[in-house]
């Protein structure tokens, strides 16, 4: 039952991951990054104005009209690329640099070409297409509703046609861009191709087609997290172009697999999820890129490797300790995590009393949510029909609900309260010894530093 509800939206996933694999290496190798949120607002803000015509979301004239807006943005973009790609003052034979410098003084002088980075372009087609968004959805019936549509979109809600339409789109893009590749590989890799800006509206208008046609679907957090995270891990990944496609398309399976697994696991919203997912992956990565640097450079440098992430390490702990002895009652994470795994270390400040009170609450906290969950169980059953009970035992098992959410809710204000009491006596005694620790370490790390 679990794969018949996923099935389409899993090989609409699977279509997304392939196409936005390949894509997201040319907007990683053209270092515009925008390019994709710039298209994706351009599609979500014809979609809207689509809305204000009239038009049903799902229909034929909203796909229109996102289109027509996609091409406008892809044309702005084109055209702002600056093909020259000089950041130099020319010096033109017979005025050297010190006369230019003096134009001003009656000299000629000829103003130097500064070279604009796309992404400004991209940034600034993203920001004017959200802020007419919001004013379009302004005077649109249930407009929140339609901001959050755009955002992660209805994955689940997808058809078979919907990904019939979709495999079809993107595999005569794929071919076109097959056929074209010579050209297109090597704009983006910044060489030198005739009729470049003819070229760059090839690339960006069949990229924004794809982006259309995904926001649809999927919602431009989702089509972003598609195009951009298969294609850093694959560069990071993957020394040559077929390798890091290939590491993306299994980036791009493998999350749609797990973010979809954990929706229906967790009952999630599906496109945050699996944005979440590429997040959680993405971080992974980075992380153990960064360990397998690291002992690269300490393979070379030694010891002296280390200096920074001790210095590091050290002015966290001295910020640690210094926030907990000023705001001893503030969310302290790192002390809550270390209380978890060593609960002595806050039962050490606290009375007798006041630990026989700690253990009755959470015994009581213990016993009370799995009372909770039976109850709820129970709940569900008699919602969804597999189990009949009377009208009076609904609105007792209803009223016995709320009573026993109250009386856990009493109990971990019990144990806020005497965390509190304990942080009031923690400030001095942990985080005074830890911001002086902390401050020690860097200065130790700092020496391993200098030459």
């Amino acid at each position: 039952m679990t794969w018949d509800l996923l099935l389409l939206p899993l090989l609409a996933c699977l279509v997304l991951a392939g196409i936005h694999a390949y894509l997201g290496l040319h907007v990683l190798a053209r270092g515009v990054i925008f390019v994709d949120l710039a298209l994706a607002q351009v599609a979500a803000l014809g979609m809207t104005a689509a809305l204000l015509a009239g038009h049903a979301p799902e229909s034929p004239g909203a796909y229109a009209w996102a289109l027509s807006f996609t091409v406008l943005g892809a044309l702005v973009l084109a055209l702002t690329r600056d093909t020259t790609a000089e950041t130099e003052i020319e010096e033109r034979p017979g005025f050297p640099g010190a006369r230019r410098a003096l134009g001003g003084l009656g000299g000629h002088f000829e103003p130097p070409h500064v070279s604009i980075p796309q992404e400004a372009s991209a940034g600034i087609v993203y920001a004017v297409a959200a802020a007419c968004t919001v004013l379009v959805l302004d005077r649109v019936a249930q407009g929140g509703e339609q901001i959050k549509q755009l955002l992660v979109g209805g994955i689940l809600g997808v058809t078979r046609d919907d990904v019939v339409r979709l495999a079809g789109l993107y595999a005569l893009i794929g071919a076109l861009h097959w056929l074209c590749r010579r050209p297109l590989l090597a704009l983006s890799r910044g060489g030198n191709v005739p009729g470049a800006r003819a070229w760059d509206f090839v690339f960006y208008l069949t990229f924004g087609l794809v982006v259309t046609s995904s926001v649809r679907v999927a919602g431009v957090l989702l089509v972003f997290s598609y195009l951009i995270v298969p294609a850093v891990i694959g560069t990071w990944l993957g020394g040559t172009t077929a390798r890091r496609l290939a590491i993306g398309w299994a980036v791009g399976v493998v999350m749609s697999v797990a973010g979809l697994t954990a929706s229906f696991a967790w009952d999630l919203p599906t496109g945050a999820t699996i944005v979440a997912a590429f997040g959680a992956l993405l971080a992974l990565v980075a992380l153990a890129r960064s360990l397998v640097l690291l002992g690269a450079r300490v393979r070379r440098e030694g010891r002296r490797a280390l200096a920074g992430l001790g210095v590091g390490t050290g002015v966290v702990i001295a910020l640690a300790g210094l926030a907990l002895a000023a705001f001893p009652r503030a969310d302290h994470l790192w002390l809550d995590a270390l209380e978890r795994g060593v609960p002595a270390l806050q039962l050490a400040f606290l009375s007798e009393h006041e630990r026989r009170v700690a253990a009755e609450a959470r015994g009581s906290i213990a016993r009370g949510t799995q009372e909770l969950a039976r109850l709820r169980t129970l709940g569900d059953e008699v919602r969804w029909g597999r189990r009949d009970l009377p009208p009076e035992q609904r609105e007792r098992l209803r009223q016995f609900l709320a009573g026993r959410d109250e009386l856990v809710a009493g109990d971990r204000l019990v144990l806020a309260t005497l965390k509190a009491r304990a942080r009031d006596r923690q400030r001095f005694a942990l985080g005074l010894p830890l911001t002086a620790a902390g401050v020690i370490l860097a200065l130790l790390a700092q020496r391993g530093v200098r030459p």
